[in-house]
């Protein structure tokens, strides 16, 4: 029964954990894997760290070139059906895979490749292949393309790549930060009316809006606008660095005048 004056019973104290035997190893914690450490070392902890780890540049995969269309020299996506593919010695070990758009043909060259790779471009396969395109006596080649299988859609915004470290490949990533980017707390910390004029008819972005955008930009964005930050989307980020450089000296303004004598 409880006691005069209790409201309710009190509860029964927590059992006590086991504590390990004399000898006996204390419990280890989980063990991190390559790619959460490699992230952490790149202070990528929180889902606000993915959020403002911005792309370096952007490569566009989405839309094919013919290779009857390609200039030399440009990087180009194709999408062709591979005709030969051969380990070659001479004068290095490569392999060399032919594909064939049309009544064109280009050769794939890889110095280092896998047993997965020669088995995605297997004669008869189609393949998306997007590299640097060259012109030459012998064709079109490309020297270490990024190959996919082909008939995935294609992707309606240009493809990010990110600062990154070695075992942190960028699908990681950018799988990472796409998750991050659906979690994460994005409320405006600025109101709408102390945003600075932009003297254009459309209102500063949102925070939110603009982060989607640089992670993920329209194909018919201008490259220019991104690679020099003129882009709205860059301008709403400056305005919110700004906005916490002055919140943080105002801090530390703060904190000296409190520790000032009397």
């Amino acid at each position: 029964m409880p006691k005069k004056g209790q409201n309710c019973p009190m509860p029964a104290p927590l059992a006590a954990k086991a504590s390990p035997k004399p000898g006996q190893p204390a419990a280890k914690a989980p063990a991190k894997s390559p790619m959460v450490k490699a992230m952490e070392k790149l202070g990528l902890r929180r889902d606000i760290d993915l959020a403002l780890h911005l792309p370096l540049r952007y490569e566009d995969e989405t839309r094919i070139t013919p290779l009857a269309r390609a200039r030399d020299g440009a990087t180009v996506q194709i999408e062709a059906t591979v005709v030969s593919s051969e380990v070659s010695f001479r004068p290095r070990r490569q392999l060399l895979v032919v594909v064939r758009d049309g009544d064109e043909t280009c050769t794939l060259r890889f110095f280092n490749f896998y047993p997965s790779m020669q088995k995605l471009m297997a004669v008869g396969n189609t393949i998306r292949a997007r590299g640097e395109v060259r012109g030459g006596f012998l064709g079109w080649t490309m020297v270490h393309p990024s190959v996919s299988g082909a008939g995935a859609p294609l992707p309606n915004a240009l493809t990010p790549v990110y600062p990154t470290s070695a075992g942190l490949p960028q699908a990681y990533l950018r799988k990472a930060v796409a998750g991050a980017l659906e979690r994460v707390d994005l409320t405006e910390t600025v109101a709408a009316e102390l945003l600075p004029d932009t003297h254009d008819a459309q209102p500063m972005w949102t925070l939110r809006a603009a982060l989607q955008f640089l992670h993920h930009p329209r194909p018919d964005v201008s490259l220019d606008t991104l690679e020099d930050h003129s882009h709205p989307a860059w301008q709403r980020l400056k305005a919110e660095e700004l906005l916490a450089q002055q919140l943080s000296q105002l801090e530390s303004r703060r904190a000296r005048d409190r520790l000032r004598a009397p």
